[in-house]
């Protein structure tokens, strides 16, 4: 059989027997942690310890872009939305992607020194002003300019030992809807996305990016399935034209936007058939485990390129690490003035 891989998340700042057992089983391959499992660094470190004792190839994820969505807070930088970044940029871009390399680099860096592998980051969306949940999550509302800043950001976190996963493929910012809580459309045509959206995840790709995200968005001109779920955005595109070769991640199957597949051995069905690698089902424990045993059932194993996602041992740069913070301070400033 193919493929087939599943992060799981636990309910509290430890690990239960129940979250222990869980890990235990062949198809997990990693633990992506929310803001009630990181009360503070240090307790993030020891957490991220706790999975790793349980077994030392789990991979320890995070959403840590910035802004809004910074899972852990205490303890570490407290990071600008890359739309700071952006505004930065239309000022002085010379200095704008250093800072990007520095915060990928900061964030990247605090992560690894708590044995957290990897932080879902960046977004590569177009900020369009149409919806609010991406925002000032995008570096930027043009393609060339969030190619130039999520470049130098995938830099530093090369630097810090992370690899980066692009999201939200192929591009999360025109449709007008939360993902998390309803569908979304975006009825453009391909021609006009691949000349706007895409263009970051085209360029990336060829920079070397890890891993992709794709959205949980219907793009009903292209194919008849969120893009997570299609064979056409992920076979097609991602893998055949824009010739990816790393790994490609679901977006949350528990997602409002996720449900039109079914129940959750669908959604997992859907998502592996279409060219995920990995799956998220989260903040649902019966539905983790319905997946598990979905694949077990199926034959499904861990994708070998996996390896690839775990966080490298670097000694980093305590000097570069406090500019970085500095920095961070100073670009909280381009988006308080607005």
């Amino acid at each position: 059989m193919g493929f087939g891989a599943l992060f799981v998340d636990i309910d509290g700042t430890s690990l239960s027997d129940a979250d222990r057992e869980l890990l235990l089983r062949p198809q997990v391959a990693g633990v992506i942690l929310f803001g009630r499992n990181t009360q503070s660094a240090e307790q993030t470190a020891q957490l991220a310890a706790a999975i790793h004792a349980v077994r030392d190839d789990l991979i320890v994820s995070v959403d840590q872009e910035g802004g809004r969505v910074q899972r852990l807070r205490d303890g570490v930088t407290r990071l600008p939305p890359m739309a700071a970044l952006g505004r930065l940029y239309q000022r002085d871009a010379e200095k704008a992607l250093y800072a990007a390399r520095e915060v990928g680099y900061l964030m990247a860096a605090e992560l690894r020194s708590l044995g957290v592998d990897l932080s879902f980051a960046p977004v590569l969306d177009l900020e369009y002003g149409r919806n609010t949940v991406i925002g000032d999550r995008a570096f930027a509302p043009k393609s060339d300019e969030i190619v130039a800043l999520a470049g130098a950001f995938v830099a530093g976190m090369h630097e810090a030992g992370m690899a980066a996963t692009g999201k939200h493929f192929p591009g999360h910012g025109w449709a007008d809807a939360d993902t998390h809580s309803s569908d979304a459309v975006d009825d453009r045509d391909f021609g006009e996305i691949w000349e706007q959206d895409l263009v970051p995840f085209r360029k990336l790709v060829d920079a070397g990016l890890d891993a992709v995200m794709p959205a949980h968005v219907l793009y009903p001109a292209c194919s008849d399935q969120p893009a997570g779920f299609s064979s056409f955005w992920l076979q097609d595109v991602l893998r055949s034209r824009l010739a990816f070769e790393g790994v490609i991640f679901s977006d949350d199957l528990s997602m409002k936007a996720a449900h039109t597949a079914g129940g959750y051995a669908q959604r997992a069905e859907m998502a592996l058939n279409a060219g995920c690698d990995v799956l998220l089902p989260c903040n649902n424990r019966e539905g983790a485990l319905e997946v598990v045993e979905y694949l077990v059932a199926k034959g499904f194993k861990p994708s070998p390129s996996l390896l690839s996602m775990r966080g490298k041992a670097i000694v980093h740069d305590k000097e570069r690490l406090a500019r970085g913070s500095v920095l961070c301070a100073e670009l909280w400033q381009e988006v308080s003035d607005v």
